[in-house]
């Protein structure tokens, strides 16, 4: 179980919390501040999705003119921290494989 904090940045909203299970599905969303009904909608549709199905389909989506927008920020702290937790993986293989 994985749980994410990530503070959005070019929204109303000012945080996110969602919680990943070992599977990679998504079991708790919420947002702080923002469009309450838009946010509250998001987080009951993408709970018992996977998160990278949740990030191809958020990804991009913008809100007026500000070039991002809640759901699109959903899908970039799901993506950062699958990133961060795929590049931990790459740097403990490699750090193993030398010894």
């Amino acid at each position: 179980m994985k749980k994410i904090s990530y503070k959005t940045w070019g929204t109303c909203s000012r945080a996110i919390d969602v919680t990943v299970d070992d599977d990679g599905v998504i079991t708790e969303c919420r947002y702080t501040g923002g469009c309450q009904g838009n946010t509250k909608g998001i987080s009951m549709l993408v709970v018992g999705m996977k998160a990278s199905d949740v990030i191809a389909r958020l990804k991009g989506v913008q809100c007026g003119s500000k070039g991002t927008s809640c759901p699109d920020q959903l899908a970039r702290a799901l993506q950062e921290s699958l990133d961060k937790e795929q590049s931990f993986d790459d740097s403990a293989e490699g750090g193993s494989a030398g010894k």
